[in-house]
């Protein structure tokens, strides 16, 4: 048994690091000055909630074995500067899942876009396949309890983030795992607090392109020009693979994937952007042994992970789905894929603008044309998380402009979207939510 101590373990990723390692008999502590839902239930169902919202560098001992640092927290964190003080080991959780995984073969999906559902979907198809694997994922997973396993397993599959690794450690997270096998998705400016110039940002994917082997092998969306550029520069190691979109026909607002031999594989998940993430997958599956019949098996039940393209309501009236969209290139895939799958139903497409790059006036126009497929674009965004994120204040007027589309509305006021919303047209409609908050805590499930 390992003592381990959490520094905000209230994150997405830090708190079911901390389940994962107490499901496994180590003792784990841990604080943190604030803890959502569902990170508080789960820790509390558990008995690892901590006791008082705070730090307090009393919990901090020499006997600990590691103490893990989370992204949320502080470099002058009092919890974290009793620890340097008195020399206890500090870990980062990529470092950490790194150094767990050194003996392992390690798979590492990254990407401006579709990270969380690609490996979402080779957690799901090698659960299905009967094989053994250790996971760190995004989000929650169907069948899965934690989003983060380390055990005894030959291979982890890994959701490789570009953030900052900690406030002790600047670099990208996916620079710690040196991939065997890899995945991008896209490149696509994001974080621009992190990356101040597109040119920095593409920096950090080439620099993971360079974490690996000469061996290694990585396959990439050929249709991202930044990408196919970045792939084809001299020096990077590895063998490189361009994919494309998997074959697949819709019909009556169901989707096939189409085998090579002419096969009809009936699946859960739709758009464009899902049939590449299901090629780049299928690509790596039968690079780690899985057979065709495997994979197809599996990823015809693969459903999605949450809040990704979810499925709130879906009747001969309306369907409503919720998804994580944040930044452009992921706000016009989901807008996109809607479209597609539902062609003849009246589409309203719900935006809020939450994520430090999103409420940056600088950034706006990133965003123009990305949620043209809508019939109407409504977006919201709350001058309160301006002022939280130190940004200057923009009127809804630069909105309207730097989105550019023909019916768009703005609203700043929570409530009026959510009446707005209770109001609107649902014969034959399709309603998509788009959110990486959750638009000023509104009761969505009301609208149903």
């Amino acid at each position: 048994m390992m003592r381990y101590h959490f520094i905000a373990i209230g994150g997405a990723v830090m708190h079911n690091l901390a389940l994962a390692l107490h499901h496994l008999g180590h003792s784990i502590t841990g604080s943190d000055d604030q803890i959502f839902e569902p990170s508080r239930t789960r820790l509390e169902n558990y008995g690892l909630l901590p006791a008082q919202l705070g730090w307090f560098p009393e919990k901090i001992n020499a006997e600990m074995d590691a103490v893990i640092l989370g992204m949320h927290a502080r470099g002058d964190n009092p919890e974290l500067l009793e620890a340097q003080k008195l020399g206890v080991r500090i870990f980062s959780f990529p470092e950490f899942i790194a150094h767990h995984s050194q003996d392992k073969m390690r798979l590492v999906i990254a990407g401006s876009h579709g990270k969380t559902t690609i490996t979402s979907m080779l957690m799901h198809v090698l659960k299905q396949a009967g094989r053994s694997f250790d996971y760190l994922v995004g989000s929650q997973i169907e069948g899965f309890e934690t989003m983060v396993q380390i055990s005894d397993a030959p291979l982890i599959i890994l959701e490789g983030d570009e953030y900052l690794t900690s406030p002790l450690d600047p670099r990208p997270k996916f620079l710690w795992y040196h991939p065997h096998f890899a995945l991008i998705s896209g490149i696509a400016w994001d974080h621009m607090n992190v990356f101040p110039t597109w040119e920095s940002y593409v920096q950090a994917f080439r620099d993971f392109s360079n974490s690996m082997p000469s061996d290694g092998y990585l396959v990439y969306d050929e249709s991202d020009d930044a990408l196919t550029t970045l792939m084809k520069e001299d020096g990077l190691p590895g063998l490189h693979v361009g994919y494309s979109a998997h074959s697949y026909r819709v019909a009556d607002e169901q989707c096939f994937l189409i085998t090579e031999n002419g096969r009809e594989i009936p699946i859960e998940v739709f758009g464009e952007h899902n049939f590449k993430n299901i090629q780049g997958a299928y690509l790596l599956c039968k690079q780690i042994g899985l057979t065709d019949d495997e994979f197809y098996d599996g990823i015809s039940t693969f459903k999605g992970a949450a809040k990704r393209m979810e499925c709130w309501k879906n009747t001969s009236k309306e369907v409503v789905y919720r998804d994580f969209a944040h930044s452009p290139s992921k706000l016009k895939a989901t807008v996109d894929a809607v479209r597609l799958q539902y062609p003849k139903r009246e589409m309203l497409a719900v935006f809020e603008l939450f994520t430090y790059s999103s409420l940056n006036a600088a950034f706006l126009p990133q965003y123009k044309n990305s949620m043209q497929a809508a019939d109407e674009a409504w977006v919201y965004y709350n001058p309160t998380q301006l002022e939280l994120k130190k940004l200057p204040f923009f009127p809804s007027e630069q909105v309207v402009r730097d989105f550019n589309h023909p019916q768009i509305r703005v609203f700043t006021d929570s409530r009026e979207l959510f009446e707005n919303l209770k109001k609107r047209n649902q014969e034959n409609s399709a309603l998509l939510l788009m959110s990486s908050g959750n638009f000023n805590n509104l009761p969505l499930e009301q609208i149903l």
